[in-house]
C-alpha cells in the first residue's frame, strides 16, 4: 500500500511540475548558459509579498520573507545567533536598551545602502496608528508603544538610530539581546523606506511596491505567480556573500507530493528542512536518498491536564509517574525523541535549569493516589484520530495504577476548546519548541488562557512576571529553575518527550542547514548547487 501511494504520487508530482512550466536546469546540465536553479518545493503558500501584513502569520510565509527582506540576526537551530543585518549587538541602560550593530555593507536590492535609520523608520511606520498592519503587535515590548504595539500618543516608539550604523532599541522591560532575538528575530524586517517617501501610512497596503517588493536579503524579487510559484534571483552584494546559484524558484505542492519530487529529481529540497516521517525514511533511502537523523528538537508533546476535575496536585503527579515516557515515546518517534519533564527543551541555553524527572514509579503513583482519596472515578481523554494509538497505551499505562481512562476521538480544535471549556479532564498536544524558557508556559497561566484551569494563577505569573524583568540570561536562570521546581511539584500539565526532524538531504545542493530552517529562517547564501 505505502508503495502503490508514493508511486501515485510521484505520477501526480509529474503532473504538477509541468503544468508550471518545470524548474530550470537538472543537476550536472552541461551547458554554461542556462541559469543555476534551485527548485524548492513548499505545500503552504505565502498570502502576500508585504512582511508586515500577512493575514496567515504562518511560517511558510515567514520563510518567504527570509529570502527576500533582511533580519538582524541568523538563528541556528540550538538557540545560538549568528549575524545578518547586525554584526555585533549589546546591552545598555541598564538592560532596558539594546544596541544593533549594523553591516555597513548591506544594501537594498536597488543600490542604496541600509541604514539606522532605515530600521527606525520602519519601527515608526509599522507602530503608526494611521498604518492599517496587521503586524503591529511585534512592537509591543517598545517602549513608547501600546500592548498592541501602536505608537502612543505624543510618543515615538523606542526605536533610535545613533549613527548611520547604530539601531537602538529601548524596551518596556529589561532585555537580554539573545533573548530579544530569539523571540522576535522573525518577525523583524528592515524594510525600503527611502522608497516610501511622502506616502500616507493609511495607504502604505496599497502600494504596488508589495507586488514587486525591494528588500535587502539575500534573494531578489523576480516575478510570482500567487498562491503558485515565485521566482527569486540570487544577490550578489548580499553582504554575507551571493548564494551559489542563479535563481530559486518556489512552488506550491500538496504535502504529499514533496518526497516523492525530490525522489524523482524534481525538486532541490523543501521547506522545513526537508523533513520527512519515520514511515517515510525508507521510501526515501530505498530511492537513493541520504536522510539525516536531526540532533535538535523539532516537536514537543504533552498531556494537558484540566486542574478543575483534577484539583489534587498528588493525583495529576501519579498519573505522571504511572506513564511509562519511555515505551510512550519511542512508539510515537519511532527512536527519534527524548523524554522530558520540562517544556524547555534540551536544546535551550536554559537547559540546565530544566526540571528533572525519576521515571516510571507504580508503587509511588499507587501511595500518592490513596493519599490524595482517588475515588476511582474515570477521566476523559480528547485525542486527534492519529494519535488513537497513542491514547490506548496511555490508557493502559494508567490502568496499570487503578486510574480509570475513556477515551474520546475529536478534531483539533474541538479538543483545545474542549480543554479550554472544561470538558476534557486531559488531552495530547504537539508543539513547535522555542528556545526560551517560557515558550510554552508564559500564554498557558494567564487570565485570558487558563487552559489548564489551575485555581491560583498568582505564583506562575509572579515567577513568569520576574523572568520576563530579568535582564541577563545569568539572572533569569534561577528564577526559571523556581518556576521549574513550581511546575514540577503542581504537574498543572505532563511534559512527555520532545522529538527530533529526520530530514532529507538534498543531493544537488550543498551547505543546507537543515534544522535552522524551524526557526522560519535559512541560510540560503551559503548554499551552492552543483
Amino acid at each position: 500500500m505505502r508503495r502503490s501511494a508514493l508511486a501515485a504520487a510521484l505520477a501526480l508530482t509529474f503532473t504538477l511540475l509541468a503544468g508550471c512550466g518545470g524548474g530550470g536546469q537538472s543537476a550536472g546540465s552541461a551547458d554554461p548558459a542556462e541559469p543555476v536553479v534551485v527548485r524548492y518545493g513548499i505545500s503552504n503558500a505565502w498570502d502576500q509579498l508585504m512582511p508586515y501584513n500577512s493575514v496567515s502569520g504562518s511560517n511558510y510565509a515567514r520563510i518567504v520573507y527570509d529570502k527576500i527582506y533582511d533580519r538582524l540576526a541568523y538563528v541556528h537551530a540550538d538557540g545560538t545567533l549568528s549575524p545578518r543585518a547586525a554584526e555585533s549587538w549589546e546591552s545598555a541602560d541598564g538592560g532596558y536598551a539594546v544596541l544593533f550593530h549594523l553591516d555597513p555593507e548591506a544594501a537594498f536590492h536597488d543600490g542604496a545602502p541600509v541604514t539606522a535609520e532605515h530600521w527606525v523608520e520602519t519601527i515608526r511606520l509599522m507602530t503608526d496608528p494611521a498604518c492599517p498592519m496587521l503586524g503591529r503587535a511585534t512592537f509591543s515590548v517598545l517602549t513608547g508603544t501600546d500592548e498592541n504595539g501602536a505608537a502612543l500618543p505624543g510618543e515615538e516608539p523606542g526605536a533610535e538610530a545613533v549613527d548611520a550604523h547604530t539601531l537602538k532599541l529601548t524596551f518596556k522591560d529589561p532585555t537580554a539581546p539573545e533573548d530579544f532575538l530569539l523571540d522576535k528575530n522573525r518577525e523583524l524586517y528592515v524594510l525600503p523606506t527611502h522608497l516610501l517617501e511622502g506616502v500616507d501610512p493609511a495607504e502604505v497596503l496599497d502600494l504596488d511596491l508589495w507586488d514587486a517588493p525591494v528588500g535587502s536579503g539575500p534573494c531578489v524579487f523576480v516575478e510570482q505567480l500567487p498562491g503558485s510559484r515565485l521566482t527569486l534571483a540570487a544577490n550578489e552584494d548580499y553582504q554575507l556573500g551571493a548564494p551559489g546559484f542563479d535563481q530559486l524558484t518556489i512552488t506550491v505542492m500538496d504535502k504529499t507530493n514533496l518526497l516523492p519530487a525530490m525522489i524523482s529529481g524534481d525538486l532541490d529540497y523543501y521547506a522545513f528542512g526537508g523533513s520527512v516521517s519515520a514511515e517515510d525514511r525508507a521510501a526515501a533511502e530505498q530511492n537513493g536518498l541520504e536522510v539525516e537523523e536531526g540532533t535538535v528538537p523539532n516537536t514537543f508533546f504533552e498531556l494537558m491536564l484540566n486542574g478543575e476535575r483534577i484539583p489534587d496536585a498528588r493525583i495529576r503527579r501519579a498519573i505522571e509517574l504511572a506513564l511509562d515516557k519511555e515505551l510512550l515515546c519511542q512508539q510515537a518517534t519511532g527512536g527519534q525523541g527524548s523524554v522530558t519533564y520540562s517544556s524547555i527543551s534540551p536544546a535551550s541555553p536554559y537547559a540546565g535549569w530544566a526540571a528533572e524527572g525519576e521515571g516510571r514509579d507504580l508503587e509511588e503513583a499507587t501511595a500518592l493516589l490513596e493519599e490524595a482519596g482517588y475515588d476511582g472515578r474515570t477521566y476523559v481523554l480528547a485525542c486527534t484520530s492519529n494519535r488513537s494509538g497513542l491514547a490506548a497505551l496511555i490508557q493502559q499505562n494508567l490502568a496499570e495504577a487503578g486510574i480509570s481512562l475513556s477515551i474520546q476521538t475529536v478534531d483539533s480544535a474541538t479538543m483545545f476548546s474542549g480543554m479550554a471549556d472544561g470538558v476534557y479532564d486531559m488531552g495530547i498536544a504537539s508543539h513547535t519548541p522555542g528556545a526560551l524558557p517560557l515558550w510554552f508556559v508564559e500564554s498557558r497561566f494567564a487570565e485570558n488562557n487558563n487552559i489548564f484551569h489551575v485555581q491560583d494563577l498568582e505564583p506562575y505569573a509572579a515567577l513568569i512576571d520576574a523572568i520576563q524583568s530579568a535582564s541577563s540570561q545569568e539572572e533569569k536562570g534561577p528564577l526559571v529553575g523556581e518556576l521549574e521546581a513550581l511546575l514540577a511539584q503542581e504537574r498543572p500539565f505532563i511534559p512527555l518527550w520532545f522529538g527530533r526532524g529526520l530530514h532529507v538531504q538534498s543531493p544537488t545542493v550543498e551547505n543546507i542547514d537543515y534544522a535552522s530552517s524551524s526557526f522560519s529562517n535559512e541560510n540560503v547564501w551559503e548554499w551552492v548547487k552543483h
